[in-house]
């Protein structure tokens, strides 16, 4: 059975940040202090090339191993446009009906109408004042006539 992409992407960072500690572990010798020195080091602005080697190792193997797992589970992995070409559809595409009885709906519509007021046939007995419901007047619309 397929797993969905977000357990996949998951497992596959999981297991990403883990072998990158125990690079980080690797690489300082055994010495806390190091360790605690490379770690410190790691920051959002650090670039590849500012870590140490075993950890660069490890992040190049990880994402061999990441793009293997996606493929492994059936996932497609390319670049965008090769992979919005050769893309299979998701569904068959609708088709023209020479005698296509759909159409618009027919009669009024369930709910409220435009402008959040409720049908007429809403069930009270109350008078209504003009058209269209509410005992207000309507606000006239366009620019306001000065004279």
């Amino acid at each position: 059975m397929t797993r969905a992409a977000s357990d996949v992407m998951q497992s596959i960072i999981f297991s990403a940040v883990l072998e990158a500690i125990g690079a980080l572990k690797r690489a300082s010798g055994g010495l806390p202090n190091q360790l605690l020195r490379d770690v410190q080091a790691i920051h959002a602005n650090v670039t590849f090339a500012d870590l140490p080697k075993e950890l660069q190792g490890q992040i190049a193997e990880t994402t061999r191993s990441a793009f293997t797992e996606l493929l492994k589970e059936g996932y497609a992995v390319g670049p965008r446009q090769q992979m919005q070409q050769t893309r299979p559809m998701d569904r068959v595409p609708e088709r023209q009906r020479p005698n296509d009885r759909r159409g618009p709906p027919r009669g009024p519509s369930q709910g409220h109408r435009r402008g959040g007021r409720p049908p007429a046939g809403d069930g009270t007995d109350k008078p209504r004042g003009g058209p269209g419901g509410g005992g207000r007047p309507r606000k006239p619309k366009g620019k306001p006539r000065l004279g």
